[in-house]
């Protein structure tokens, strides 16, 4: 496998259970708008994003959004050393892929977050690969259920300072057309220039509207509160195409 893919193409390569979300989260749900075509860095994942809407600041916004960061940071510390992250329980997704983030998921915390938000309680612990062969651990994934409404993700964290984002509009190719994942002239998964049911099921493909649940990543340790709310390709994080999640239920 080519060491060059960037996991957004990756999570094409887990097409076998992609299916499952499709029943898990109602494949007959309304179809998703795509990501803002300005959005700096994501023009990649252009029709394969949706992001909430950034909102006017409120009073107490900033205070709020101030104190999942302190939240955050305190999740991340005991983890430091991901050694502790996998003896408590934290799986790697793709360990063995090439990757410019590497999530660190605890399942049980994603499930309870589909039902309640505990910013001590991340779904996922976000690392960056180091020289050594080990990891340093950068920020965090906070999850919700595929379902949630914006008024809902404000009430975890502020609209006006993070924005939420989901996977969607992913087409399965058909069997025998694995090549068209990839490549400048891909036609399937996150990657492709496919994103719509009728042009999916045109291709013969199988179309999913939602892939998984809503996410937004933190980054406690940066100074700037840009970089600690980050969503494009800065700093080399490709935020955006490094979340899959397979095998989580976010309904």
């Amino acid at each position: 496998m080519s060491r060059s893919i960037p996991l957004t193409a990756i999570l094409s390569l887990a097409i076998g259970w992609a299916p499952c979300f499709a029943t898990a989260q109602g494949a007959a749900s309304s179809q998703p708008s795509a990501m803002s075509a300005d959005m700096p860095g994501m023009s990649h994942m252009a029709g394969h994003m949706f992001l909430s809407t950034l909102r006017p600041s409120q009073p107490g916004d900033r205070q709020k959004a101030d104190a999942i960061v302190a939240a955050a940071r305190q999740a991340m510390d005991p983890y430091r050393d991901y050694h502790k992250a996998l003896a408590d329980g934290y799986r790697i997704f793709l360990p063995n892929i090439p990757q410019p983030l590497y999530h660190f998921t605890n399942y049980e915390n994603g499930r309870e977050a589909a039902a309640h938000f505990d910013p001590l309680k991340p779904t996922s612990l976000l690392y960056r690969k180091t020289a050594d062969g080990g990891y340093k651990l950068i920020g965090v994934m906070y999850t919700d259920r595929v379902g949630a409404t914006q008024d809902e993700l404000n009430e975890r964290i502020p609209l006006s300072i993070a924005r939420w984002h989901q996977h969607v509009n992913f087409c399965k190719a058909p069997a025998g057309q694995w090549a068209g994942y990839f490549g400048p002239d891909a036609k399937f998964g996150l990657m492709g220039s496919i994103s719509t049911k009728d042009a999916c099921d045109a291709a013969g493909g199988f179309f999913i509207p939602h892939v998984l649940g809503w996410m937004v990543h933190v980054y406690p340790d940066e100074s700037n509160p840009k970089d600690v709310w980050s969503i494009d390709d800065d700093h080399g994080r490709d935020n955006m195409g490094n979340s899959p999640m397979p095998g989580m239920k976010m309904n």
